[in-house]
């Protein structure tokens, strides 16, 4: 919560499923990254699984996120995700709810959102939210039904106007300069990026493509936390993506153990 006292733009890693592993959080926090979220976790398997805590629940600082922004499909068949955001009311129950079984002030409980077509049930929800103690809402500037249409940001500017707690503005932000225009446009006061990152963790230290000093941090972060070789070689396809011609990627892509990623880091850029 002391993040957005700073008089700084709080810069935000996104809840990305497979991706936001603690290996990759670590990355990023490297690379000016101020807050990051695990994926998203289903609490009946939270509760179920011992497999799934030690999986997902690996982290530095501890908060919790209620994640009624996620469209996926599953998630709303399920009854949670974005569809939560049509249910004020139980959200503002599971935001209490949380407050009680917590004894330290410090302790953060947000939310993440997207936006109703009629902006006045958003911020309704928003305002109930903060009226139970949310710490911070994410507010991602599409509607349920919208996947590639142009992120409403002069929507999160009306909800940052509305509330008195702090407002990130989540959408289409790839690069540094996409999140300074964002923070102007909507005057939030944290970004949050998913997408930009996983092609470039260090975007928010100002670099516009992923520098070979994070590449080989991130070799080294993922070996020492034992990080799964698809995982690995995934994050590294991403990384490398803006940096490697048509051919190079044929050769790279289709790599299959973590030696043959060493060896050909080392042969081509002296790692």
């Amino acid at each position: 919560m002391d993040l957005f006292h700073s008089g700084q733009v709080v810069k935000v890693c996104a809840p990305m499923v497979r991706y936001s592993k603690l290996a990759f959080r670590t990355l990023v926090r490297k690379y000016s990254c101020d807050l990051c979220y695990t994926p998203m976790i289903v609490a009946a398997d939270f509760v179920r699984s011992a497999k799934a805590r030690d999986s997902e629940f690996t982290t530095n600082k501890d908060g919790i996120d209620l994640n009624c922004g996620c469209p996926q499909r599953w998630a709303m068949a399920e009854g949670y995700g974005a569809c939560l955001i049509n249910k004020p009311e139980l959200v503002r129950d599971m935001v209490r709810h949380v407050r009680n079984q917590i004894d330290n002030p410090r302790f953060s409980v947000s939310i993440k959102i997207r936006i109703h077509e009629d902006l006045k049930r958003t911020v309704d929800l928003c305002q109930k939210a903060e009226a139970t103690g949310v710490s911070w809402i994410t507010v991602h500037g599409r509607s349920v039904e919208e996947r590639h249409q142009p992120v409403h940001y002069d929507a999160i500017k009306i909800i940052k106007q509305s509330m008195s707690i702090p407002i990130v503005a989540n959408g289409d932000i790839k690069t540094l300069e996409d999140a300074e225009n964002v923070h102007h446009l909507t005057g939030a006061d944290g970004i949050m990026v998913a997408r930009g990152l996983l092609a470039n963790p260090a975007m928010f230290a100002g670099y516009e493509e992923t520098p070979l000093r994070c590449i080989q941090d991130w070799v080294d972060i993922a070996l020492e936390h034992g990080t799964p070789f698809t995982c690995f070689h995934h994050h590294l396809m991403y990384m490398m993506e803006r940096i490697t011609s048509k051919q190079e990627k044929k050769v790279f892509n289709v790599l299959s153990s973590t030696s043959a990623v060493l060896d050909y880091l080392n042969d081509h850029y002296g790692m």
